[in-house]
């Protein structure tokens, strides 16, 4: 077996998503992600003002509930259920 197969079969760990510990990010950074979090879902809870919700939103990521998640490969960060 070769090294480009090896590296073929292999994910690159530099491309998978992590978490990013809250405490590294500013209160406007956590603001303006847990306000996309609330328009993203706009058409998935039938709200008729999303923003309404970035109390309760904000609270889940206080509590771990929704943790933010970085893309390396698309240089992207957002709002998500932790991993298992």
């Amino acid at each position: 077996m070769t090294d480009d197969e090896i590296s073929s079969t292999q994910p690159d760990p530099r491309e998978e998503r992590f978490v990013v510990d809250t405490d590294l990010l500013t209160e406007d950074q956590i603001s303006g992600l847990v306000d996309e979090y609330c328009t993203r879902s706009h058409g998935l809870n039938d709200s008729e003002n999303p923003l309404d919700e970035r109390t309760r939103v904000l609270a889940a990521v206080r509590r771990g509930e929704l943790v933010v998640w970085f893309d390396p490969v698309e240089n992207t960060a957002g709002l998500g259920v932790p991993a298992n």
